[in-house]
This record gives structure tokens, sequence and C-alpha cells, in this order.
């Protein structure tokens, strides 16, 4: 069975009704993925793994150094995995092959030793060698980390992954032996709320946090539920109708991609932020810095090259929402309390 045939239909981005939120979110971690990751929350049965296998469908394919384990990369020396980089010191040739973005599904009974790779320690004590088997982590370098109902992760684990996608490096140690690598990649998780929500100091660690909700409309619920029967009915057809759409969708991401660097927010408005997060009391600096950031790659998105008050208006809730302080008494949303803040600061209607 040839690649192409025996591959999954994927439900196109671009068919998705709805949920813009969510959408917005992950098409900025696409263009920027230093802005850290999205956490998804919201209602069973709402489209996140759909939304988020969409995405990756989207996404351009990468070059990589054929049959490495870390989709080294293969230009840049940052990316490139022990074994590669011994290979382009002695100047040997790097034969490069390209494959689609890397989407991995991180399972709910996942081992740290699944996760992060795991060193034979009888091999390399008999035969001297760094015995070590590549984890989860590796397969993600460069890719999407998908972690589905991240909230019922053990801790531990979710620390792991945070530590990961924020210094793009994995590190396994047993026993006085230690392996390095690569781990690059755009931590996605989802949840539902009632299942318990994740500790505050693990969820400050995502950049963006979107919430999604049941549609209530009763005309968008009929069009989500006719665009799945179609696709379900002929998923070609219902994709090639679809594929000018995502054509231009995938150029904007590459264009934005490219042009992030070039992007400014002036100095004023970056004190706003500060001045927003300081009202908010919100800890440390991360929400500053990925606002500022998210900020740009939506300018970059738009194909513009300044940030304005109205493009922080667009992402400062995903970006603060989940790091405000929660009174278990209070009933009003955080989200609005951002907003507020904003207007108050930026005296914005």
């Amino acid at each position: 069975m040839s690649k192409k045939t025996s591959e999954r239909p994927v439900f196109p981005f671009t068919s998705i009704v709805g949920q813009e939120e969510m959408k917005l979110s992950l098409i900025l971690n696409v263009i920027d993925p230093k802005i850290g990751g999205v956490m998804i929350m919201g209602d069973r049965g709402t489209g996140k793994s759909t939304i988020v296998r969409a995405l990756v469908d989207l996404l351009p394919p990468i070059d990589v150094v054929e049959n490495d384990q870390y989709n080294s990369d293969p230009y840049d020396p940052e990316l490139m995995s022990d074994e590669v980089l011994e290979k382009l010191n002695k100047n040997e040739k790097l034969p490069i092959v390209q494959i689609k973005t890397p989407m991995i599904d991180l399972p709910l009974g996942a081992t740290e030793d699944r996760v992060c790779g795991t060193i034979d320690i009888e091999k390399a004590i008999s035969e001297g060698k760094k015995a070590f088997e590549p984890g989860l982590l590796a397969q993600a370098n460069r890719g999407i980390l998908y972690v589905d109902e991240v909230n019922l992760l053990d801790d531990h684990l979710v620390d792991v992954l945070l530590d990961s996608a924020a210094s793009g490096w994995n590190t396994v140690e047993r026993e006085g032996i230690s392996i390095c690598h690569p781990a690059r990649f755009i931590l996605v998780g989802s949840g539902n709320p009632e299942e318990g929500e994740l500790r505050p100091q693990l969820l400050d660690r995502f950049g963006m946090h979107a919430q999604i909700k049941t549609v209530k409309d009763p005309s968008s619920r009929v069009k989500i539920v006719q665009q799945r029967e179609l696709f379900e009915r002929n998923p070609k057809d219902f994709k090639q109708k679809y594929q000018d759409e995502q054509d231009k969708l995938m150029e904007k991401i590459k264009n934005a991609r490219k042009n992030l660097k070039n992007i400014t927010i002036k100095y004023e408005l970056l004190e706003k932020i500060s001045q927003i997060c300081s009202d908010l009391n919100v800890d440390g600096l991360r929400g500053d810095m990925v606002t500022s950031r998210a900020a740009k790659a939506l300018v970059a998105f738009e194909n513009r090259n300044e940030v304005t008050s109205k493009d922080i208006f667009t992402i400062i809730t995903l970006c603060l929402r989940h790091r405000l302080r929660k009174d278990p008494l209070e009933q009003i949303d955080s989200g609005f309390k951002v907003q507020e803040s904003f207007k108050r600061v930026f005296n914005y209607e």
C-alpha cells in the first residue's frame, strides 16, 4: 500500500466552524514557537484534537538528516543530535530527506522512560557505549507534542514536558551516565475543567490559554454536523473543496515565519503591557514577554510591520487569563478582568 493511500484523512483546518480563540492561539505558536505552547480547556466533544491534527496537516514539510532518530536539522547545529554533529565536524556529507512536520500524541498512561527515553546501563557498562533508546520527546523534536487530558497527567511528567519545551533540550541521567538531545517542540495540552485544573505553577508555564465552549447557536451546530458528515462520506472531495484556502493559509504562515524578525513594537506599548500585568498582580515576567511575542506573531501573520494597541487587545486575554490568581469566591471570568484592565490602561473603548 502506498504512503498516500495508507495515511488517515485529516479534516481541513479552514473548514472548521468557530473556535476562533483556539485556532488563533495555535497559528501564533506555529509562527513563533517561543511563545511557549497552548493550553486548551473546554467541554468534551468540542473538536480539540481534530483542530490540532488539522493544524499539523497545514504545516510545510521539514528537512531532516536521513535515519536520524531526533529529526536533526541538517543546517542548524543547535538542532542536531550528537551523532550528526560528530559527522558534521568530520566533514562527512549529511544525507537529507523531507518529512511531514511531526505530531506526537502523548498517551495518558505514558511512563517517564517512554517520554524521555532510556539508557541501557548493561550495554553501556559491557560495551563502553552510551546505549540510548530515544523516547517521545526525541520524536517530537521540531514538531508538535499533543497531550490530551493534560490535567490528568502526573504533575512530575507535566514538569518534565514543560522543562523540555522551554529549554529545547531533553536530558536523561541514569547511574552517572548522561544523555542530552534537542527537543524543540510546540507543547499543546488540552483538558476538561470539570476533571480538575492544572496547578497554577504549571498552568503559568504554558504561553497561551484558549477556552473553548460548546457552540450554542443552532445553525452553527447544524453546519458543524453537516461538515463532519460530508467529510466522512468522501474525505478526498471534501479536502479538495478547501484546498485553495488551505494553500493560502499555509503560504501566510510561511511568510509570517520569515517576517517575524522584522516586526517592531513601540516602547510605550511594551510599558502599557507591563502596567496591565502589574495591575493584575501577574507573578514574574512571563506574561509580559508572551504578550509581546504573540502580538508580533499576529502582525507577521497579517503581513504588517508594526504592533498596534488593537493587536495587543486581540491576544492579551489568551496570554494572561491563566496567570491571574484565582479567588474561589469570585464569579467574574478572568478573561473579562484582563479586558477591563486593558481598556483602563490603553484608554480603549
